[in-house]
């Protein structure tokens, strides 16, 4: 079967280790408990990226197909999407397993077929394309657990998303303003600024010092790591959360600023992926609500690298979906 996979591991030229072609097809034998899904529509995130460079992913398991997230119709023809954490209960694998997420342990997405634990199956709403579905089992789910689990806002909170355009802020600015938050959101680009107000945001602004916000906020959604750290902490209102999933722009902020954490009794929450449950709930909320993820553009498997040329560059605004 066709797929787009890592053949080399390359930590400065990762798109050097990316390849497409035919891989064996997966299979089930052996497994009890697991299935396999005919993939429709797969979307890109920067984990493929790290996988390039070896970030969770070693030389002994290459070459490995990429791809995290994915919907597509399983062996009873029924529509799917696909939860991309493996083992999260020890469904489909041993106990001496750990949790893991596909391409780390095992074949990813970017392919015809891929084989999962039929307990990481959910079925698809009706309401969302195939190509809407694919992006949410990764950013977007991230970006819920965020939101309403880990930073505890309600309707009418205010929010402040930083690096406007990347897939989990993206869907943080869309999620928040659909549950009734107050949603900043900061980008260096005036372009990506002006897309996140139409997204529902209730200003954009430069981060850093250069612009004040309009109010402290009661969260801020941080992905972007070092280069806003110091902002994120200096918008929060005392007592206020910063919930941090990623760090795209270095894991080492300049200072940590911990008198101002523990003087403004500031909480400061990681927070990893999501569960099936709440996967299943942010489904169900983009079907009810109308909630759509952004798709910043659709390319066909065979034509993968520009996808990753268009994330490892940065330009992009949502997500990057692969259709089979």
């Amino acid at each position: 079967m066709f797929a787009a996979y890592a053949a080399r591991i390359d930590r400065d030229q990762p798109l050097n280790g990316l390849e497409t072609g035919e891989r064996p097809e997966p299979t089930v034998d052996g497994r009890a408990g697991w299935t396999v899904v005919d993939v429709k529509a797969a979307s890109l995130n920067h984990h493929d990226l790290w996988s390039l460079r070896g970030v969770g992913l070693g030389e002994e398991s290459l070459p490995m197909i990429l791809g995290c997230d994915a919907a597509g119709v399983d062996a009873d023809g029924n529509e799917v999407v696909l939860h991309s954490v493996i083992g999260q209960t020890g469904h489909g694998v041993g106990p001496e397993e750990r949790r893991s997420i596909l391409t780390e342990r095992y074949q990813g997405t970017f392919a015809e077929r891929v084989a999962v634990p039929a307990w990481n199956v959910l079925p698809k709403p009706q309401e969302l394309s195939f190509e809407e579905a694919a992006c949410l089992p990764t950013a977007w789910l991230t970006a819920y657990r965020m939101l309403f689990t880990n930073a505890g806002v309600r309707p009418g909170d205010t929010v402040l998303v930083q690096g406007a355009g990347g897939g989990v802020a993206t869907a943080a600015i869309v999620l928040g303003a659909a549950a009734g938050l107050r949603v900043f959101a900061t980008s260096r680009h005036a372009a990506k600024r002006e897309r996140a107000v139409e997204l529902g945001a209730e200003g954009a602004y430069e981060p850093g010092p250069g612009e004040r916000l309009p109010r402290r906020v009661d969260a801020v959604i941080e992905t972007v790591g070092a280069a806003t750290w110091s902002h994120s902490l200096k918008s929060l209102r005392p007592g206020g959360t910063l919930v941090i999933s990623g760090a795209t722009s270095g894991p080492h902020p300049e200072a940590t600023e911990l008198n101002r954490v523990y003087f403004l009794e500031l909480k400061i929450v990681g927070s990893t992926m999501g569960s099936k449950e709440e996967l299943a709930g942010l489904l169900s909320f983009c079907a009810a609500k109308g909630v759509r993820p952004v798709i910043d553009s659709v390319l066909p498997l065979d034509r993968a690298r520009e996808g990753f040329e268009k994330m490892a560059g940065g330009d992009l605004f949502g997500k990057v979906v692969l259709t089979v």
